[in-house]
């Protein structure tokens, strides 16, 4: 139902305020949430939604879990700030702990707390320029790394993100990413890497590179095989840092605390952040302890880096994540998501491709399967209907024609059913018109 069948309505009422009083500039839907478990929100009017967004990926665990929210309520009753640098706390490390076993390989590592995934792009790219002494940062096609200055510099998508923001930060230099669908596969993705350091930089002057192991906002492309493996194997050739943004793709979200280990590979740092903090505000840095330990006391830190409200939650959700029966369950998840909507796609027309890792899903619209012209007006029409009919879906990809599935982890085949229901019905309507 749109905003404008509500006159009257307490949705109708909030939606004037907000129009008065919130930037124009973050987008929004007519949608004000009054309360929300698992993978179900309820509006102020007492409508419900089946969540498939997941707060973009920080939901992994559900809405209201209730051991994260019992954490937080007993955080809270103690303490809600101390700023870590001046008074510290064991919260603090105690996430450290947790999120440094979150990263692949035996280390040793060190782990940095943050406000964002985005604070954690920033400073993992502050920290390898800082240990090689290097300025260049390589970076990927379809990417999406934050919207700070670094993250909208590293990021590959110009509208929303980048548009009328520059000038953006120097010395970033961008490759080719593996998107089989439109014909990049490995050879051709790690080819133009070796080409960039021909044609735009020596690899001498180049810091670090970084990759999401399945890119997020770009379309949910996952590594192809022999990708990852050869973007560390070109890094250690040259000194370079390899940085992993695991921020969307990690804490189980493909069925691993860190999705770069699919492929068998131990990052030099990585990136953390949405669902480490189980619905709270909270991101990570985690590497190898000769390269975290280059900086110098005082070059990294801020205000409310890891706050402690926030690291009881982490602490909570990292346990989980750290589970190998979640993590199990995570994948059977997957592949039982991912059959679903193959069969959705097998009697929608509009759907080029299902693609992704574990519960990190995609479908790529086109307007035929045969040229695989793009349906961005497909995509969106479908995530308007749907979110009529009571199912919240979210676009991805540079050419705004991917639907992205985020849905909890914990939602029951109940949500499932309904929700894949609604999603076939608005995909068929929004390709008949």
């Amino acid at each position: 139902m749109a905003v404008d069948e509500r006159v009257g309505t307490r949705t109708a009422q909030l939606q004037a305020e907000r129009e008065r009083l919130v930037a124009r500039g973050i987008a929004t839907t007519p949608i004000f949430v009054d309360r929300a478990h698992g993978a179900r929100l309820t509006d102020v009017d007492g409508r419900t939604y089946i969540d498939f967004v997941g707060g973009i990926g920080t939901l992994n665990g559900g809405h209201t879990p209730a051991k994260v929210v019992a954490a937080i309520h007993e955080q809270a009753d103690r303490y809600l700030h101390q700023c870590y640098s001046i008074a510290q706390y064991e919260p603090f490390l105690e996430v450290c702990r947790r999120l440094i076993d979150c990263h692949p390989g035996a280390g040793p590592y060190k782990a940095l707390l943050v406000n964002t995934g985005a604070e954690a792009t920033e400073n993992a790219i502050k920290i390898a320029r800082y240990h090689t002494g290097r300025q260049a940062i390589v970076c990927f096609e379809n990417a999406f790394h934050g919207r700070t200055l670094m993250g909208m510099s590293l990021t590959s998508k110009a509208m929303p993100y980048k548009k009328g923001f520059g000038p953006f930060a120097p010395e970033i230099y961008r490759a080719l990413a593996p998107y089989p669908y439109r014909g990049i596969g490995t050879k051709e993705a790690l080819e133009s890497v070796e080409r960039l350091f021909k044609s735009q930089v020596d690899p001498s002057a180049v810091a670090g590179m970084i990759y999401e192991p399945v890119q997020g906002e770009g379309g949910f492309h996952p590594a192809t095989e022999g990708f990852v493996e050869g973007l560390v194997e070109i890094c250690a050739r040259y000194g370079i840092v390899y940085i992993s943004d695991e921020v969307q793709s990690g804490m189980c979200r493909t069925g691993y605390p860190a999705a770069v280990t699919r492929w068998g590979i131990e990052p030099d740092l990585c990136a953390w952040g949405k669902s480490m903090g189980g619905g709270m505000p909270i991101g990570g840095v985690t590497g190898r302890a000769e390269i975290m330990d280059s900086v110098h006391p005082g070059g990294l830190g801020g205000t409310y880096v890891g706050n402690p409200v926030s690291c009881a939650a982490a602490i909570v959700s990292l346990d989980q994540v750290l589970d190998p029966a979640y993590q199990e369950a995570s994948r059977v998840f997957g592949d039982r998501l991912r059959a679903r909507l193959e069969d959705v796609a097998s009697r929608s027309p509009a759907v080029g491709e299902v693609r992704g890792l574990g519960a990190m899903l995609a479908l790529e619209l086109v307007e035929d399967r045969a040229t695989k012209k793009p349906a961005p007006t497909i995509a969106a029409r479908t995530i308007e209907l749907a979110r009529a009919n009571g199912l919240l879906l979210m676009g991805a990809g540079v050419l705004s024609n991917c639907i992205r599935i985020l849905v909890p982890l914990v939602a029951t085949d109940a949500d499932l059913d309904e929700g894949l229901a609604i999603l076939e019905a608005s995909l068929r309507e929004a390709t008949a018109a």
